[in-house]
């Protein structure tokens, strides 16, 4: 077997037993998983992580993400991007990371593709009418919803809810973003005006995640594929929608210097190819500082193993300060001139009512959801019928939201705005 030299990148293809790849020592070992909470037998065919990956995939949850929104609520064309997706343009990205790291790509590409398990319909809009409406009750966070969704809400195995998922998957979905308590105890920033979400501590009393403590290396990379992923596909999609020109891009000098080039190698492009040779080098780019960076961190810190990773001071697997600038000029841009773009504004607002009137329909008659929602509810505190409500809501598709909505109001915001798309041609001229 070829090994890697410790804290450089791997280019092998080795494959080992379950068709695992080789691994670097700082990777998370499957066959060193802390375990499920619920104990189950071994796959004779599958390590646990490619285990978890088939249960996310499989779920029920996952398979909704298609008609989540991402940025455009899905009718407004078939080639934006949506919650699923987005999700597996992540997956891509973070196997592409952990292949050259030396990671485990299972873990990785499982902890992608449940990333966005717990967003609502009509993407952060939603979230934010479910936060609201929730204030009184411990509010709402989609990564505490994820960690609900794969420890309770899924229901399809006879020994357990949930998908009862491996300690490492479990603590990378909820902890990809950073520890969420400081060492001295206290939440981090994210979380210190309002406080950890119940459901992660909960569960975290009956199977500790170490919330202080970093995630591991393939927790790491899945984030910044999120973040790598969103750059890339918004940008194409908010030009494809024409809320914004390439001329526009200016603004970003990371991305002026993309445009630059493409225009000095393929002078006269059209527009779509242009596009195109943007958005890849953005993933291109970003990718290849990610792994540099990492391999850099990775012989400064010299780590034996996974709990080295865990209990590093700071992420191992990052950007370098750079490409952070350009990621944070990316987003910048992308707020300004297209998540407050006011035609999104504009439907933001109707998805908004949307959920809040349905909150508002199902607090007053709880018997109005399906049965398996309403049950058991009649003499239940307010608290739980609010949770209960919230994860009804949350699990809508955009459509089913506003189908919901049609049978118990009369009128229903019509989400439909049709940006001017830019079509790319399908035929030769």
């Amino acid at each position: 077997m070829r090994l890697g030299n410790k804290g450089s990148s791997w280019a092998g293809g080795d494959v080992r037993a379950n068709g695992e790849r080789w691994r670097a020592p700082y990777a998370t070992d499957p066959a060193r998983t802390r375990g499920r909470l619920i104990a189950e037998p071994g796959s004779p065919t599958r390590s646990d992580f490619q285990r978890d990956r088939d249960r996310i995939v499989h779920s029920t949850a996952f398979r909704r993400l298609k008609h989540k929104t991402q940025v455009f609520v899905h009718h407004e064309g078939d080639h934006y991007r949506t919650r699923l997706t987005h999700t597996l343009e992540v997956s891509q990205i973070a196997r592409a990371l952990a292949r050259a790291l030396g990671l485990d790509e299972d873990l990785a590409e499982a902890l992608a593709l449940s990333h966005d398990l717990g967003h609502t319909c009509f993407g952060h809009t939603g979230e934010d009418a479910l936060d609201a409406c929730m204030a009184a009750h411990g509010g709402f966070d989609h990564n505490a919803q994820a960690l609900r969704i794969v420890t309770r809400l899924e229901r399809r195995y006879a020994g357990f809810d949930g998908l009862n998922l491996a300690w490492e998957t479990l603590e990378g979905l909820v902890k990809h973003n950073g520890p969420l308590l400081l060492p001295e105890g206290g939440p981090t920033p994210r979380y210190r005006m309002a406080g950890i979400p119940a459901a992660i501590l909960d569960y975290d009393a009956q199977h500790p995640l170490e919330l202080s403590r970093f995630a591991g290396p393939e927790a790491q990379a899945a984030a910044l594929a999120d973040d790598i992923a969103y750059d890339s596909h918004d940008l194409d999609d908010g030009l494809r929608a024409g809320l914004f020109d390439l001329a526009d891009l200016a603004e970003v000098p990371f991305l002026e210097g993309l445009l630059n080039e493409i225009e000095a190698l393929h002078p006269g492009l059209e527009t779509s190819r242009r596009i195109h040779e943007l958005a890849r080098r953005v993933i291109t780019r970003f990718v290849e500082d990610v792994i540099a960076e990492a391999n850099a961190r990775i012989a400064a810190l010299a780590p034996q193993d996974v709990a080295d990773i865990r209990g590093a001071a700071g992420p191992v697997i990052a950007f370098s300060p750079a490409i952070a600038r350009a990621d944070a000029d990316i987003k910048r841009f992308l707020y300004a001139r297209m998540y407050r773009h006011p035609g999104v504004m504009a439907v933001r607002a109707k998805a908004n009512r949307i959920v809040a009137e349905l909150f508002a329909c199902f607090s007053a008659d709880p018997s109005l959801m399906p049965e398996e929602w309403s049950a058991g509810l009649e003499r239940a505190p307010e608290g739980r019928v609010a949770r209960r409500i919230a994860d009804y809501i949350a699990g809508m598709t955009d459509t089913y939201a506003v189908l919901a909505h049609r049978r118990f109001h009369a009128t229903t915001p019509d989400l439909h705005w049709a940006p001017p798309s830019r079509g790319l041609p399908l035929a030769e001229p």
